[in-house]
Parts: structure tokens; sequence; C-alpha cells
């Protein structure tokens, strides 16, 4: 197939209307639903509709007679399959309960109480609603679960168990917060099968399941056809009262209902209680008004515990939404069946031998060995499993028919699928002269970007309020939108950097070969550090485009000028750090930061104007991370080292040629990104620093922080170690010193030592 099928643009899309989620939109702005996508779960809309065989129930008699011997009469009734189901579902649960107090009390840590209060929500979600395939997790149309609470992370290895995952065993359980082990005390993603996101700083799943809810509907937008289903999942969240008091749930969840995510559902746990006590020492509002507020539908499951049906049918009611995200506040006891239920002390840590023994008695498990797991309860979610495994089956039965059908989307989506990179899209990146007019580097990364969303058709990002500043804006792809441009690839968050940053991170880990970008100023990377680091922590391949990235965008003064944030984004691991010195560089950051799908790369950006083709400076020699930019030298070391980042550079080489013509031997190096150039083998290192050549001088216009590494303790460091100042870019770079004026004076003292 030719490659110009797969540069589909928004012109493509679909004349007469699209189709996304559960409705079909039409181009003269009319809404109606689908009729031919329904809700995909096992759940039950009327009570008549469940039939149980007769094996199924005498495989579990036994066990229900010894379970609720107190419950039930000599002469109860096993033809009733509801009334039956919800024993089952009941015993299931005391199963899911005893194995969380096994796994705490084995690791003598742990955080017990969410688990415990609540196991009916976990159960119900992973045996009769979720659609996925335990023996396939990373099916694309599966639901996605996201445990936004990630403390209770044991209720979710328990279910993963049960559900037959094969990265948690009870050997697993058993191994709980063990160095090494697949069950950390927070869930993530690149150690557990299973774990669509990693979680525990609260509040940071909400804007993870919000990424992942818009990642659905906006390929969901993109490749459906009136006939061909092919993208139609879910994204479940259950969140804690921390997750509710942190901003970014909020910021996010502002933006879940905006964008009518309708496929959406946040579960809220409802206990009343924090680590340090009741919520009512911090919260008095409702927060059921406040989602209602934003425009979510609202949903109130009053006692779980003794009505598990209620839950059942307020996802049912989440399934049928058509327009708004679903808000299910489900009310439960902390440490449910505990000596400490309902009260904070429940949070975390074991439980006392007496209290375990009262709690076995409760639920009729007394002579039980740890870890038990009732065989019938292996069969019955099981069932779920199954389920999945035929809804994958004729999933990919659909996906054939479709790209026989459509072969030009389909072949997009396939490309998606399986990675987004097609094969030689680096060709796409602009090659700049020296005859180039002057722009800032954040100018060149706009060209960048626009001439990658030809050939990348997974790229998708915005700005937070800042897409004019950032240059960051996908020219002719329309924002996304429901209902009006769903497959929009311009994403508005507005002044929500925190939401902003871990949304993209939901984007990235969907699996549907999305490639986000996220900018914003690089002085506001501290409002969304925590997600940046999230982003390295999960293999997250998120862009982040962060302009005004010094001292040099002048006027607006210290507020907003950068000076510690470089070094603080350095010291995140794996995280890569681009600060380009001109277009060669900035291009070069974006063909490293492309092709590492796994890896986050943050890119600095001037909005003071520099050269776009910098003699001696290459897109190719990005990928090492630093690189000699010239040297006068010839077969002789040089007598001196200038080493910059990002517009400095040019100061370096204005310092060197003056130098020079003193009769200096003198090398420039471009360190455009510190973790790459730190992995380089040794003799490359060596190549580029000798280590007999101990006069250098770094020059950036932010922490000197970190510098001291390259420029040795002989070295000198030009940097900032105040806020900076309002002014004009150049009168503030004067100020602290940043002019080939005091860079030269500065290597002169140097060389005279």
């Amino acid at each position: 197939m030719a490659i110009s099928l797969l540069l589909t643009k928004p012109s493509s899309i679909p004349t007469k209307h699209i189709f996304s989620n559960n409705k079909l939109y039409h181009k003269n702005g009319t809404v109606s639903v689908n009729p031919i996508l329904k809700p995909c779960s096992s759940l039950r809309t009327n009570k008549n509709d469940i039939t149980i065989s007769n094996n199924h129930k005498l495989s579990w008699q036994k066990e229900l007679e010894q379970a609720f011997k107190d419950q039930l009469s000599d002469h109860y009734d096993y033809a009733n399959d509801n009334a039956f189901q919800e024993l089952v579902d009941k015993r299931c649960v005391d199963n899911i309960r005893m194995l969380i107090v096994d796994a705490v009390q084995n690791a003598k840590a742990g955080h017990p109480g969410m688990a415990l209060g609540m196991a009916e929500v976990g159960y119900v979600l992973y045996r009769h609603a979720m659609k996925y395939n335990s023996r396939n997790p990373k099916w694309f149309n599966r639901d996605r679960f996201v445990l936004s609470a990630g403390h209770g992370c044991l209720l979710q290895y328990v279910c993963l168990h049960l559900a037959g995952f094969q990265s948690v065993q009870l050997e697993d359980l058993k191994q709980l917060c063990k160095m090494g082990s697949r069950t950390p005390g927070h869930p993530e993603n690149e150690v557990t099968e299973g774990i669509e996101v990693t979680t525990g700083p609260l509040g940071q799943g909400v804007a993870n399941a919000v990424g992942l809810a818009l990642a659905e509907a906006h390929l969901a937008a993109r490749f459906n056809k009136p006939d061909a289903v092919v993208v139609d999942h879910r994204t479940y969240c259950i969140m804690s009262d921390g997750c509710a008091m942190e901003g970014i749930s909020h910021e996010a969840a502002a933006l879940a209902a905006h964008w009518k995510l309708n496929k959406l559902a946040l579960i809220y746990d409802d206990n009343h209680n924090t680590i340090d006590g009741p919520t009512s020492l911090v919260l008095s509002e409702d927060i059921s008004a406040r989602f209602k507020s934003l425009g979510w539908n609202t949903i109130m499951v009053e006692n779980i515990h003794d009505n598990l049906s209620s839950f059942k049918e307020a996802l049912m009611a989440a399934a049928n939404e058509t327009k708004k995200p679903t808000f299910i506040r489900v009310k439960t006891l902390i440490g449910k069946l505990s000596a400490k239920e309902g009260t904070s002390k429940a949070h975390h840590g074991a439980f006392d031998e007496d209290e375990v023994k009262k709690m076995r008695e409760r639920v009729n498990w007394v002579d039980r060995d740890q870890f038990h797991v009732i065989p019938m309860v292996y069969r019955e979610m099981q069932i779920q499993t199954d389920h999945g495994e035929r809804l994958e089956k004729e999933w990919c039965s659909k996906l054939y028919n479709y790209r026989s059908k459509y072969p030009q989307e389909g072949a997009e989506l396939d490309l998606l699928l399986n990675g987004g990179l097609l094969p030689g899209w680096e060709n796409a990146l602009p090659k700049w002269s020296t005859s180039d007019p002057l722009d800032a580097t954040r100018g060149y990364s706009e060209k960048c970007l626009n001439q990658l969303a030809k050939v990348l058709p997974g790229l998708i990002g915005g700005s937070a309020d800042l897409a004019s500043s950032n240059k960051a804006y996908l020219l002719g792809y329309h924002d996304f939108s429901q209902p009006d441009s769903p497959w929009g690839r311009n994403i508005r968050y507005g002044v929500r950097e925190h939401a902003m940053a871990g949304i993209s991170n939901g984007i990235a880990l969907h699996g549907g070969g999305l490639i986000p970008f996220a900018a914003t100023f690089l002085i506001f990377s501290d409002y969304m550090k925590n997600s940046i680091r999230l982003s390295a922590l999960s293999h997250a391949g998120v862009i982040y485009i962060l302009t005004h990235d010094s001292i040099g965008l002048g006027e607006d003064g210290p507020t907003h000028q950068p000076v510690e944030q470089l070094a603080g984004l350095r010291a995140v691991p794996r995280l890569l750090v681009f600060r380009p010195a001109d277009g060669n560089e900035t291009a070069g950051s974006y063909r490293v930061a492309i092709a590492n799908r796994d890896v986050p790369s943050v890119i600095a950006l001037s909005r003071q104007k520099i050269a776009a083709n910098f003699e001696g400076t290459s897109a190719d020699e990005v990928e090492r991370g630093g690189y000699i930019v010239s040297d006068n030298s010839s077969e002789n070391k040089p007598e001196i080292i200038l080493i910059g980042t990002g517009t400095e550079l040019s100061l370096c080489e204005g310092t060197a040629k003056t130098l020079r013509q003193e009769g200096r031997r003198v090398r420039v190096v471009s360190l455009v990104c510190w973790r790459l150039f730190d992995r380089q083998p040794a003799e490359y290192k060596e190549k580029v620093f000798p280590s007999r050549v101990v006069k250098r001088v770094s020059v950036e216009a932010g922490s000197p922080v970190g510098w001291r590494e390259y420029v040795g303790v002989e070295g000198k460091v030009i940097g900032v170690e105040e806020f900076g100042a309002s002014g004009a870019y150049l009168d503030t770079f004067k100020k602290y010193g940043f002019t080939i004026g005091n860079v030269t004076k500065v290597a002169r003292s140097l060389l005279s030592e």
C-alpha cells in the first residue's frame, strides 16, 4: 500500500456522519444513538435473564450452605437463579476479603482498609462488568481499569489473580511489598501485567483515566463506521477521598465533562476516612454536587455491603449514559470485617491475631488455611474471562472484515496498533539552511510538529492555554471536541497544567499508538512535576514542550523566568531533557523523543530568536547527547572547552571566535541532553572531554547545579543563582553575565591561571 494512503488528514473523514462511542454525529450538528453499538459487559438489565446450570449450582451448594447456614432455611429454593447468584457473589467477596487479610498479615505491611471496604466493587468489575481477556491482557479493545487510590492495590492484585492473570499467582500475593515482587506497595504497570497505569500519588489516576477515555473517544471517531465498530471500550476508575481533595482530580474531571467522555465511570470510595482521621476534619463539601456542577452524571450507591445489585445497577446506568461521564459515589466501610472497621486506623498496617480470628469467624472461614481460594471462585471468575476471550475473537473477525472493506483506514489503524511509527517518518523533519530567517527554537519546534503530524497519524496534544506562545498547534487538524470534532488532534486543556500531564500519561499508555505532546512554559513544569515523574516511572512516552526556557524570556520577570527547573527535571530518572540550540538540534530532539516510545522527553525551547542552522550543529548528533561543534586544535588538545546549551551555545561560539583570533585553541561542545551523553561509551566521552583538558567553562542561563560534573573542579560555571529580573531579554542576559564579553572574560581568566 502506498505510504500516502496512511497520511490521512481531517479532510478524509466521511462528510455525512461519524461514529464515536455510542453516538452518531451528523455534520448538521444533530446527534443520535448508534443502533449498532451496545454496552459491552455481562451486567444484566433485568432479573429474569440469568440462567445457571444445575451442575454449577451443585458445585456451589455445599460451600453456600456452610457459609450461610444461619441465613438459609432447610428448604432454600435453589431454583431461583438470581438469588443463587447473589449468594455466590457474596461468598466470592468473602474470599477476596480473606485473601486481602492473609496477604497483609503475611507481609506485615500494606493498606488493607480501602481494599476490604471496596471488595464488592472490585469483584463486580472483574466478574460482571469489565470486558478483558486475562489470557491476552494487552487485547486492544479491552476495558481499562485505573486504581487512582493506588494504596488499595491489594484489591486489584487479588482480583487479577482470581481472574486468571498469570502476572499474579498466589505466591505473588504472599510476596506483597517484598523486594522484586510483582505485587509492589502501589500498582506499577511495568511490574504487573494487568495494571494499566502506575498510580500512588492521589488524584493522578483520575487524570490518567480521563486520558484513556479521551484516547478511546478519539480513535472511535476516526475509525468506527456505521457497519464496522472496531474501537469500543470503557474506562473505569476507583478514586478515594484523598483523590477528591487533590486539585488534579478536579482539573481532570472538569475536562472530562467538557469533552463529554460518556464511556468513563469514576467510582468514588466514600468511606469518610483519611490517614489522619475522619474526613470531617478537612472536608465539608458535597463531592457529588461538585461533580454534578461540572457536568457529570452522578449516582449514589448507599449500601453496597448488603445490596450488591445496587452497584450493578449503577454501572448499567453509566453504560446507558450517552452524553456525560458518570460519577458513582459508593458508601463503604473502610476495613470492613475488622475491629477497626469504619475508622482511619484501618487504613494501613496488619491486624492482631485475635482480630484476624474474629474476622474469620464472621465469614465462616475458621478452618481454612491462609491464602485459601474456594475452587468455585476460580470457576466463577473464569466465566468472565471466557466471555472476554469470545469477545476478542469476535473483535478480531470484525477487524479482519474492516481491513477488507476499509483498506485505507484499516492500514492506518494497524499502524497505530503497532506503535504508530511509519517507516521513514524521521525524513519528514525539516532541514535548515544558513539562509533561513532567525526564529526562536519554539518556532523551529512548531515547524517540526506540523511536519511530523503529516507522517505520524498518532501525534496528538495541546497546550495549557498557551498554544500561540508555545507554538504547539497542529494546523489543519481541528480541536478534539465532542460532538463537533472528536477526531481532532489538538487538545485544549485550558489553564490546567497538572491535569494536562496526567491526561497525557493516560493517552500514552492507552495502547492505541497515540503520541501525546503537552506544552506550557518551562516555569510551569513545577505544576506538573509529579505527573512528569510518573511518565518516567510508567514508561509513558509523553513529549513535554516547555518554552520560555530561561531568564531570556525577559519582561515577564522572575515569576516566569525558570532557573532551577532544568536541574530538577534532569534529576528525574529516565527522563530525557533536551535544550536545543537551533533548528538543527530542535529537529534532532524530536527525532530522539519520537523514536523512544517508552521514554518521556522534555524539549526546552527559547522565546528569543537564534539562527536556524548554527554552523557546526547537527540533528544527527543529538542522539549522543553531547558533541563537538567546533574546534581549531587540529592534532593538538584544546586549551579550553566551552560548553553550552540552548541559545547560550551561540555565546560559546562567539567567545571561541574571539579567543581563536588571539591564537588560542578552543573547543565548543553542545551538551543538548545530559542523560544521553552520560550513557555514551567512556571512549566517546573522553574524546569530547579529554581528561587532560581541565580548563572548561559551562554557559547556561539556569541553575549551576549539576554542571560541576562536566567542567570539573578547576572549571567555571556561568549560571543563574537568583530568580531573574524583569526587563528586555538582552538587558536581563547582560545583568547575569550572559554576553560574549563576559564569557570571554571568564575564559581568559581561566586560561591565565
